[in-house]
């Protein structure tokens, strides 16, 4: 069992123990006290949030080795459960798409990005073979509430309103200045919206704060409906750009001067001291496009170092509201009745701020300092091999570096504090957890129309300390790097060399020893797995996908 606990009584639970000291503890008060009040029994429907972060890395969190400062997220951790073998699907819109329907992006019609296309696995927006979480849990007798990112099409008839949320706000599109409107790329608008309406930002706004303010708005009105309710939180942070309120940057500032090389060192001891690898895990080596720290001018490492600095003042902030968060809970009298969950939605991200993609405007302004308002930068290969440690690749590949995420469950009652789990589990079972935990039946058919099965599987039961199932086999695509998961197996390849590659995950996590030459039928056995999950999940290959964009041009 990989959930690793105290030995279990054979009667009792250890959620069953808990329960009842709690209930003695209570009762000892009262009749100490001599006060006759009612003790509260947990409602049969917990409320559920959902907190994604955006291109945040494996070890940017304190509970996952990282220098920089997130003690909320910290407590969750220390007062619940950690996955530490949790996967995303390598990219923003793709995740999105499969956490909110529990299928994998293809089957929801998200295969690639917002790009619209004839393929039924790349249409660019949820497809109607999907129900949401949110859809499914509002009629389940939830309110349905979402702050940030959606990034599933900007199309109207597409926005969070029209696909079961009662009520949002954010941004409809993938990245934007966090102070403010800014469309980067030539001939590009970008939307913020509040429900079904564009929403201009004002002075003195910063992303990050103005979705927790909305969240804890919703919330509160949410509280007089007398329901349980549905939070889907969507950080932008730490997406690019670099923007981040002096205050927080002012804490960072020299702390990534000792170099990426001994900050990727003093993270994997970190995180083996932790349990979240194990000892015998090997430390990738620094990424092949990241030079070496002792070869920068004095100036290139003071910008590192600025950029750095920027980038955990982002992750500060955002735990920062995380807490906020977690005290309206307190104040509601809802805390001990909320499941949250924290994830990142890729990898940490090598993409640059530079090339004719960017307008004249943003170029010039990627030049400038990142702890000025008015730049738009990236921390580029060095910051995300950082962030990544101890592994290999970034966003949009699928290695451990590209699909890796710290998850984090906390419930209290249910989930034993200090709990952690290295079996491997995927964003398409968090549907299947919530609506588990919410008592609310999966839909066979939504608005006429009929749903493809749910793919994941309920974590409810390892979140409960008893035997999870797990997945036979866990599958990845993006832009033609593909991957399969099966127990301690994982075969991997990069596009376009498309040439397969075998690691033991349980000896070589990090996918240093390739043992396909050794192994040629394990390869053989676990790419049929993959040929007909491609098959049945509308998988296109990425070449002939290329080749469908340039004819549309050529059109």
């Amino acid at each position: 069992m990989s959930l690793y606990m105290p030995k279990r009584n054979n009667i009792f639970s250890f959620n069953a123990l808990f329960m009842i000291k709690r209930r003695i503890l209570s009762l000892s008060l009262i009749f100490a006290t001599g006060l006759l009040v009612s003790l509260a029994p947990r409602k049969d429907q917990p409320n559920i949030i959902i907190i994604l972060a955006d291109d945040m890395g494996y070890s940017d969190i304190g509970s996952f080795g990282s220098e920089i400062e997130t003690p909320y997220l910290d407590a969750l951790a220390t007062g619940g459960l950690k996955m530490t073998q949790f996967y995303n699907a390598s990219r923003c819109c793709p995740t999105r798409a499969s956490l909110l329907t529990g299928l994998y992006p293809h089957q929801a019609g998200v295969g690639h990005m917002v790009n619209e296309r004839e393929q039924p696995g790349y249409r660019g927006m949820l497809n109607e073979e999907c129900v949401t979480i949110a859809e499914a849990l509002k009629d389940g007798g939830y309110s349905t509430l979402m702050a940030g990112k959606w990034h599933l099409n900007d199309r109207k008839e597409h926005w969070p309103v029209k696909q079961g949320f009662d009520r949002y706000f954010g941004l409809l599109d993938g990245a934007n200045s966090y102070f403010g409107n800014r469309p980067y790329r030539p001939n590009q608008k970008l939307t913020y919206a509040l429900d079904d309406a564009p929403y201009t930002p004002g002075a003195g706004f910063y992303a990050t704060d103005a979705y927790t303010d909305y969240a804890l708005k919703f919330i509160e009105e949410g509280k007089e409906k007398d329901k349980p309710f549905f939070l889907y939180l969507a950080y932008t942070a730490p997406h690019w750009p670099l923007h981040a309120l002096e205050e927080d940057i002012a804490k960072y500032r020299g702390r990534y001067m000792k170099g990426w090389d001994k900050l990727r060192e003093a993270r994997f001891r970190r995180m083996q001291e932790m349990g979240v690898i194990p000892r015998s895990t090997k430390l990738s080596p620094r990424d092949e496009n990241v030079p070496a720290w002792e070869s920068l001018s004095e100036a290139e490492k003071r910008r590192w170092d600025e950029k750095m600095a920027v980038y955990a003042a982002m992750v500060d902030r955002m735990d920062q509201n995380i807490g906020r968060l977690r005290q309206k809970l307190k104040e509601l009298g809802e805390a001990e009745n909320t499941i949250i969950m924290f994830l990142s939605d890729n990898g940490g991200s090598y993409e640059a701020i530079d090339g004719p993609g960017f307008t004249p405007e943003i170029l010039e302004a990627s030049r400038m300092s990142p702890s000025n308002p008015a730049s738009f930068t990236a921390y580029e290969y060095e910051g995300a091999n950082v962030s990544n440690t101890p592994f290999r690749k970034f966003k949009r590949w699928e290695h451990e570096g590209g699909i890796s995420t710290p998850f984090i469950a906390h419930y209290p009652g249910t989930i034993q504090p200090g709990s952690i789990s290295h079996q491997p589990a995927h964003i398409i079972d968090l549907m299947a957890t919530s609506l588990e935990l919410a008592g609310v039946t999966y839909p066979k058919t939504y608005q006429g129309n009929a749903i493809k099965p749910m793919e994941g599987v309920s974590l409810a039961s390892l979140f409960d300390g008893q035997k999870w199932q797990g997945h036979e086999a866990i599958f990845f695509e993006h832009e033609g790097n593909r991957a399969v998961r099966q127990g301690e197996w994982k075969l991997v390849s990069m596009f376009p060399e498309n040439k397969w590659a075998l690691y033991n995950m349980e000896t070589d996590r990090t996918e240093l020893k390739d043992l396909s030459a050794q192994r040629p039928e394990k390869v053989k056995g676990m790419e049929k797995l993959y040929d007909a999950w491609a098959a049945r999940a509308n998988v296109v290959p990425f070449a002939q996908l290329v080749e469908y964009d340039k004819q549309r041009k050529r059109e």
